[in-house]
């Protein structure tokens, strides 16, 4: 799709994204949402990591994470991000940034459970972005938590759930030739809606 005009634009970016989402969806990509998604350390100094989306409605851009983890730091020192979406065979690029809060632990607890048994027993054998000897140690603490939650169900870590982004600005890149790329921003007006605008590229 070529963006000719607003107009070939949902007036509501959350749904556009959605579009473009399910047209990558349709490319086979095994990972269509991926997104970078940048915060701020509480030094001041930039970090960006692949997370995936795993929920998109009008409250935002929702993902989940180990609340102790670097970018967990990150965004209870600065609870802004930015996350970037890129799908090369389409030669598609959506930004989102705004503010970011914690998920309801109820909707954490959900989504936990839903995970397969193995990514829920690394939950609780991962320190996440804390330093270890080597291999071996890791796998000797997953499979403590293998032992532990044996035959039983496996809970909700207490350091582990959902973010909420809340998008203030949109951005929809399209490439075209001559690097005369599409650029149409989305701002959050004071009202709620948005404003929408042509970028030069």
């Amino acid at each position: 799709m070529q963006i000719q005009g607003f107009d070939d634009l949902d007036p509501d970016p959350r749904q556009q994204l959605q579009a473009w989402l399910d047209d990558a969806r349709r490319t086979g990509l095994r990972e269509p949402g991926a997104m970078a998604l940048s915060t701020v350390g509480p030094d001041g100094v930039p970090q960006v990591r692949m997370v995936l989306l795993r929920g998109l409605d009008e409250r935002g851009l929702t993902f989940f994470t180990n609340y102790e983890s670097e970018k967990g730091i990150a965004l209870s020192a600065h609870p802004v991000a930015a996350a970037c979406f890129y799908w090369d065979p389409l030669e598609r690029q959506v930004r989102v940034t705004g503010p970011v809060a914690r998920l309801e632990r109820d909707a954490s607890d959900d989504y936990f459970a839903s995970r397969p048994l193995g990514s829920r027993m690394a939950a609780w054998a991962s320190d996440q972005s804390r330093p270890i000897a080597d291999r071996a140690s890791l796998e000797e603490r997953y499979s403590a938590a293998l032992e532990r939650f044996a035959g039983g169900d496996v809970p909700l870590p207490p350091y582990w759930g959902g973010y909420r982004l809340i998008p203030n600005v949109y951005e929809f890149w399209h490439g075209r030739a001559d690097r005369l790329h599409d650029r149409l921003r989305y701002t959050r007006t004071n009202g709620g809606g948005w404003q929408r605008r042509r970028l030069m590229p």
